[in-house]
């Protein structure tokens, strides 16, 4: 029987003030992490919901950088290593060269999902710091997503609606420019956690937000896996809270 849980949630009046008070919960979580242990390992989200956290979390006070190791959810098959799209680009410019002290796992397409999986092991992360696809994805998990993944990263394809939404983002012109394919680490892999942040901004995500939080627990609402966590904290602004 699933123990159900219920995220913590905080609506915020824009995404900056979002992006501060995530930002914040991150650092504590990163810094009690290194106290405990000599380390953190967070797993990031490469998306524009997480810009004002990320850029919060790079000038936070008090952390040490070269203690953390920092993964990422996903990555596209099929394109270029240099091509901006890239999440891993998009977490360098966004985020890694401003903190340029902690270690950086990229996930490499070419070397295939199990090379990421070893690398990633089987030690839980100490921060996972996601967002909502406007299908209610996490990572690239489309529904219906497995919940009992026996699999820590896969390739899967993309359903239109997301790359409709890497579109609507201006990541690319047209829809037949987004690959259709990509390496995603599944779902128990990202709960396999001791805390997740959750950064959910704009009202292309409110219907997200709200299946998340009140469907039932099912593949067909991925975002729903959450509260089956217990700390989960989720971050809203006023257009994105239901």
């Amino acid at each position: 029987m699933t123990v159900e849980h219920a995220p913590r949630t905080s609506t915020y009046p824009s995404r900056e003030d979002l992006g501060r008070a995530a930002a914040t919960a991150a650092a504590e979580a990163i810094r009690t992490a290194i106290a405990e242990t000599g380390r953190a390992r967070i797993m990031l989200a490469a998306a524009p919901s997480q810009s004002a956290t990320l850029a919060a979390l790079a000038t936070a006070p008090d952390l040490d950088w070269s203690r953390v190791e920092c993964f990422h959810m996903d990555e596209y098959v099929g394109l270029s290593p240099e091509a901006s799209q890239s999440f891993r680009n998009w977490l360098h410019r966004s985020f890694l060269d401003k903190v340029p002290q902690a270690t950086f796992h990229p996930l490499s397409p070419e070397d295939g999902p199990d090379a990421y999986a070893t690398l990633m092991g089987d030690e839980p992360f100490d921060l996972v710091l996601f967002g909502l696809g406007v299908n209610g994805h996490l990572a690239f998990n489309d529904p219906p997503a497995d919940f009992d993944d026996p699999q820590a990263a896969k390739v899967v394809a993309l359903d239109e609606t997301s790359r409709r939404q890497q579109v609507d983002e201006g990541n690319f012109p047209e829809l037949s420019d987004v690959p259709t394919h990509a390496v995603t680490v599944t779902i128990p892999r990202l709960l396999n956690a001791r805390a997740l942040i959750g950064s959910v901004p704009g009202s292309v995500k409110r219907q997200a937000v709200c299946d998340s939080l009140n469907q039932p627990i099912s593949p067909d609402y991925p975002g729903t896996a959450l509260r089956t966590h217990p700390h989960v904290q989720l971050f809203l602004d006023t257009e994105s809270a239901p």
